[in-house]
């Protein structure tokens, strides 16, 4: 007598529902196909999800979460996987939706400069369509040849242009999101204005816990006439701090002002070769854009505030080749670092341009506290420090060490008054912090807007927003002498 098969679980009739709504290829569970979906850029955190499904269609995207509301089974949402916070680590027990598939150009409007794209679209590929008509997307971070502008939007990237043209939040008019029960809402509009609350605003920077991106418009820019670097050393990486407040205050605000300590300059220019003063102790880059006239006016200004600022040397771009070689620089700190250390751990957070110097003696201190070296690359126009702890994983306890010398930097980001992230997000790495920064009440309200879009917390769960249980555990860990570490979190 043969016996029944046996019933399928709850995990497998869903897994069976996603092989019937989407091809073979694009519902992936052998370990090996999950392997790569384990970790987004930051890769002290590794967990295989139950399964990746890879939609190409809005319609596909909107089945899937109706498929999981109805099961209650969670759903990150992934994009390029070049965030540094751990946002889009998967879960053990939950779907991993990636939109790779969704990496068209719908539309370039070049009257009303904007582009209609879906979520998966590289960065640097919509300043590439663009320029034909003389137009840009300004939001450019360091990975913009690799990552999506969906992951862009969740994490509100910026970039070494952000100071003069905004972060992403600042550069888009419109996304199509699709709800945790399978709804397809438009948010914000293609005018410059729209009524009722402002959600596009909400959305941006959500880290994929209130929805998930399937069309994003955004603001385009015209080319401006002509754009110019000024490279200014200094022996000494306080003086370049301190000369960034004094641009600003001269009136200028140049479209990107970004800074190097020594240990990034040599590696940058071992790696790049962009002509970098390999003896200076800190070097500004100064992009000035606009017309030759306004342009020529701020380069006589800023020289002249970087020579009474103590800088050893100040050139300029000579021409278009030497302006990008001076950013390919920049933009390739982040590998080049990668070459001089066995493991680097990137932090991001935000200070108040005035007290620039007072945390790189700081973080200075706490390099030699600590016994581990620190490399020093941000955007130092709007204060979004990105310091580079050196360590080695295989050392046993480096890692640990590393991670409370990252925790320090973003405490006393807020102790200064600043913020524990930039640009990179909460994620998995930060969430921690989050209890620093904020008070109960204002936590509240974050649950509160994050149960009124998803309220099985389906989407991306356990990110961004911690508990008041887990700040309250946290408080009670970093006590010192009987005393909290940090009086603020005695509110919980």
């Amino acid at each position: 007598m043969t016996g029944e098969a046996p019933k399928p679980t709850p995990t497998e009739q869903l897994i069976q529902a996603f092989q019937q709504l989407l091809p073979d290829e694009a519902v992936l569970t052998d370990t090996e196909d999950l392997r790569p979906f384990e970790c987004d850029g930051l890769s002290v955190y590794r967990r295989l999800p139950m399964v990746v499904v890879l939609p190409e269609t809005v319609e596909q995207v909107q089945a899937i979460m109706r498929l999981c509301f109805a099961a209650k089974v969670p759903v990150v949402a992934r994009g390029a996987g070049t965030g540094l916070s751990g946002g889009a680590l998967p879960l053990e027990d939950g779907v991993l939706l990636s939109l790779a598939k969704f990496k068209q150009i719908l539309d370039i409007d070049p009257q009303n400069a904007m582009a209609t794209v879906q979520p998966g679209v590289r960065n640097l590929a919509i300043s590439d369509a663009a320029a034909a008509h003389g137009l840009y997307y300004a939001p450019d971070p360091s990975s913009q040849i690799a990552c999506t502008i969906g992951g862009n939007v969740a994490e509100n990237s910026g970039g070494v242009h952000c100071l003069k043209y905004g972060l992403t939040v600042h550069n888009i008019l419109q996304l199509k999101i699709v709800t945790v029960d399978g709804e397809l809402l438009t948010i914000g509009s293609e005018t410059l204005d729209s009524p009722g609350y402002d959600l596009l605003a909400l959305m941006t920077g959500s880290e994929g816990m209130l929805g998930i991106f399937v069309e994003i418009t955004v603001k385009l820019l015209a080319k401006p006439e002509r754009a110019q670097v000024v490279l200014a050393a200094f022996d000494d990486v306080t003086k370049a701090g301190e000369a960034v407040g004094e641009i600003i205050a001269a009136g200028i605000i140049p479209a990107g002002l970004e800074m190097m300590d020594k240990l990034a300059i040599q590696a940058a220019e071992d790696f790049a070769h962009a002509c970098y003063p390999r003896d200076a102790e800190a070097i500004l880059l100064c992009e000035l854009d606009g017309s030759n006239a306004e342009v020529s006016e701020q380069i006589m200004t800023v020289h002249k505030v970087l020579k009474q600022s103590g800088a050893t040397e100040v050139r300029t771009a000579k021409d278009e080749a030497e302006r990008q070689l001076f950013w390919k620089g920049r933009k390739s700190a982040f590998p080049a670092v990668g070459r001089i250390s066995p493991d680097y751990y990137c932090m991001d957070g935000t200070i108040p341009r005035r007290q620039l110097p007072k945390v790189l003696r700081f973080m200075s201190e706490l390099s030699n506290e600590y016994g581990l070296a620190v490399a020093n690359v941000f955007h130092a126009g709007d204060g979004n420090l990105h310091p580079l702890i050196l360590f080695d994983a295989n050392t046993p306890g480096e890692l640990q060490r590393t991670e409370e010398f990252g925790r320090r930097i973003l405490e006393f980001c807020v102790e200064v008054g600043g913020t524990i992230t930039g640009e990179h997000g909460v994620g998995m790495e930060k969430i921690d912090q989050m209890c620093v920064q904020f008070q109960s009440a204002e936590l509240s309200q974050f649950h509160a807007i994050k149960k009124a879009f998803d309220p099985e917390n389906l989407l991306n769960p356990g990110k961004a927003v911690p508990t008041l249980h887990r700040c309250a555990e946290f408080g009670a860990m970093h006590v010192h002498n009987g005393q909290l570490a940090h009086p603020e979190l005695e509110r919980f």
